[in-house]
């Protein structure tokens, strides 16, 4: 048989003895979608318009077992029955003349780490050296035509490096190599990553990234060489992690593998963002309930600055009928109608921009909760209330969106109505326009952007009727 057959509590793959690597993969607790959850993630797949594979083994000037090779498996099913914690793999590959090599493959219950053993005994007669090695060998995914980016491609981390991507475009214009005593290197996509892991060293391990031809990358290390003497046996390393991005599973298992989850330059707010919803989601076991009560508390955080903006609106409010007495007086003639506007806003002692400094101060935190949303695994296939069973898919009956929009309008009304009437035509236009757009969007952003908004109106209510602006 060509294929060994390994089953875990939460992966389910298939090793292919030539080469012994992990030719494909599913993710059992991963369904592709919530309406089948029998049909789970293929994440590694040896299938042409797929391609995602590992590919390892040991370089040598003699013979050794490359990821051409073929091995000697044991048995051809692996499971991990009840009760048991690990799963042990071995394959096994020799020469005539006494060379032996057990490539092990560890697996544990509820991990998708997956380590990675080889054993090298020499009974040649001669020394045997060899460098071993590990990659990812992939196709560039078909471009998704949904309305979210995310980031496809490799990642590299080694000291004074955190994070580094390195995208398919980049590996074609050049290839990438770095030397390093610890790091780890990555193909990330949305949600998921598999990552290679080697043992740190006192000597430099390669990283490295190419690519094969114009849809096929590679992205793998290079540990150091070892040197087995004729009668001894020797021992290579390294772990892959071939997962979810989840937060919580990526910081233990090494320095900086949890920036995968790829909140971009905003990272630095958007991780505090994510650690509050994941108290929040402790005590209400509800990933929507999450989203709304953190809007609540990023509501609250900039209270006084929203507060500010809405004063000001609402003094410039009060000012539409001087300002619509000036339109009268001075019709046609831009020039002096805004020269009149202007003094009239120094008279009443008023910034026309005191109502978007605020705001504009703010946006860095919704931007950062926006790449919460986007890229958390958490909230994959997470229900809601009633209609909504996944807050990372559109809205099926478009009811947020119409709520949302209705929002938009109703806050419009709050507002200092446009003295320009192409500028009152375009705001008027706005509600429309922004539910045809948030009605592809995932509908745990527009949960997000309907609280915000109403949480929004209740505080500009408040504070225009409190000033006799309405």
């Amino acid at each position: 048989a060509n294929k060994v057959h390994v089953k875990t509590d939460v992966m389910d793959l298939y090793i292919d003895t030539q080469g012994g690597d992990i030719r494909d993969l599913a993710l059992l607790k991963y369904p592709v979608e919530s309406s089948t959850p029998d049909v789970p993630v293929q994440f590694l797949s040896n299938t042409a318009t797929n391609f995602f594979v590992t590919q390892s083994g040991l370089r040598s000037n003699s013979s050794a077992p490359t990821h051409y090779d073929h091995y000697i498996a044991e048995q051809t099913q692996y499971e991990l029955a009840y009760g048991e914690e690990s799963l042990v793999v071995p394959l096994h590959w020799q020469t005539d003349d006494g060379l032996r090599v057990t490539k092990t493959y560890r697996f544990k219950r509820d991990s998708y780490v997956v380590e990675v053993d080889y054993q090298i005994e020499n009974s040649s007669g001669e020394t045997f050296s060899a460098y071993p090695y590990a990659q990812f060998n992939r196709v560039r995914p078909e471009e998704d035509s949904g309305f979210i980016y995310t980031y496809t491609g490799a990642v590299f981390s080694s000291e004074g490096h955190e994070y580094e991507k390195v995208d398919f475009d980049d590996l074609e214009d050049a290839a990438f190599n770095r030397s390093a005593t610890d790091g780890w290197t990555a193909m990330i996509q949305h949600y998921f990553v598999a990552a290679l892991i080697p043992e740190a060293s006192e000597q430099e391990i390669g990283f490295y990234g190419k690519s094969i031809n114009d849809r096929n990358y590679t992205a793998g290390i290079r540990m150091p060489a070892i040197s087995v003497n004729s009668g001894d046996v020797q021992q290579a390393k390294y772990r892959m992690y071939l997962g979810p991005k989840e937060h919580q599973r990526l910081e233990v298992i090494k320095e900086n593998l949890d920036l995968t989850v790829d909140y971009g330059v905003l990272t630095i707010i958007s991780q505090p963002l994510f650690t509050v919803m994941e108290w929040i989601h402790k005590l209400t076991n509800n990933w929507g309930w999450s989203i709304v009560f953190l809007t609540v508390l990023i509501k609250l955080a900039f209270y006084r600055l929203s507060a500010a903006s809405y004063r000001s609106m609402a003094t410039m409010r009060k000012l539409t009928p001087k300002l619509a007495s000036l339109k009268e007086r001075y019709g046609d003639d831009k020039k002096k109608f805004n020269q009149a506007m202007m003094d009239l806003y120094r008279t009443e002692k008023i910034n026309p921009l005191g109502g978007c400094l605020p705001i504009l101060v703010q946006m860095p935190v919704f931007l950062a909760f926006y790449w919460v949303l986007v890229e958390s695994i958490e909230l994959r296939q997470a229900d809601f209330i009633w209609w909504l069973n996944d807050l990372t898919a559109m809205d099926p009956y478009f009811i947020l969106p119409v709520i949302f929009g209705l929002s938009m309008w109703f806050q419009q009304r709050l507002n200092p109505a446009p003295q320009d009437p192409a500028q009152a035509m375009v705001m008027k236009a706005f509600p429309i326009v922004f539910t045809v757009f948030f009605a592809f969007f995932p509908s745990g952003l527009v949960l997000y952007w309907v609280v915000n908004n109403l949480l929004s109106i209740a505080q500009q209510w408040y504070i225009t009727n409190k000033l006799g602006a309405l």
